[in-house]
């Protein structure tokens, strides 16, 4: 496979910190977004953790005997496996140093995980920071919320447009190092040639709408689209940290 892509990250315009972080690894194909929470040095540390635990895990894993030997169905459940692991192993390490040190303690990040692989598009996410796929010039968001207000929605009790503006709109669900273990979220899709992939914190997708998203991401190559779509985040307000990477596919073996 061959992939483009482009990651950016701002503070916005009312944050003094970012509290955000992400991770682009061409040569393992790997892309990851992690939204910080708890303040300061706290947020900025529990999303640091899980960027480098994920790579760590992968990287590590990559040319692991049972993945090269995997094939089909089997392949797709050994590296399903692995991201989990990850992903859970980043959310236990965040705990056990909050749990240690109390400067850090109520500490923890969202996490979005992309990893191609063989034609593959393996995506694991906690928390409410998004992925999109834009594909034939349209955008499906792939991730379901892990928050509050999501789930009100699907009780019928919050319209979307609702959700955008309410109070609780940043309480979360689902998040890595608030318990010391935590369900992932992990689908798989066979990808096209053409497929782009945008991930982003909720900085951008509480501001800038899917159908807005899809007309960046469709028109301008991940570089180009990536600043605009930080850019119309900031002018609308920037009130939280913004990150948005985007993934094109430009080959598929």
């Amino acid at each position: 496979m061959r992939i483009t892509s482009c990651g950016i990250t701002d503070v916005g315009v009312k944050r003094t910190n970012n509290e955000d972080n992400y991770l682009i690894n061409d040569e393992l194909s790997l892309f990851v977004v992690c939204d910080g929470m708890g303040g300061h040095a706290g947020g900025e540390f529990a999303s640091a953790i899980a960027v480098n635990t994920v790579e760590e895990v992968l990287q590590s894993s990559a040319t692991s005997p049972e993945i090269e030997a995997a094939k089909g169905d089997g392949m797709v459940e050994v590296v399903r496996e692995r991201i989990r692991y990850a992903v859970r192993l980043a959310g236990k390490r965040i705990y056990d140093k909050a749990a240690a040190e109390p400067e850090y303690h109520g500490m923890g990040t969202t996490c979005l995980v992309l990893l191609f692989d063989r034609n593959n598009a393996f995506l694991a996410h906690v928390g409410d920071s998004r992925a999109y796929l834009v594909r034939d010039g349209r955008i499906e968001q792939l991730t379901e919320d892990h928050s509050l207000v999501n789930e009100r929605i699907r009780a019928g009790l919050l319209t979307p447009d609702q959700a955008r503006t309410h109070k609780l709109k940043n309480v979360i669900t689902r998040s890595l190092g608030y318990l010391e273990d935590v369900e992932v979220d992990i689908q798989v899709r066979a990808v096209r040639r053409g497929d782009k992939f945008l991930l982003c914190s909720d900085g951008l997708s509480n501001l800038v709408d899917p159908a807005e998203i899809g007309e960046s991401v469709r028109s301008l190559g991940p570089q180009d689209a990536c600043r605009r779509l930080v850019q119309s985040a900031c002018e609308r307000g920037g009130d939280d940290n913004i990150t948005t990477v985007i993934a094109r596919v430009d080959e598929v073996a």
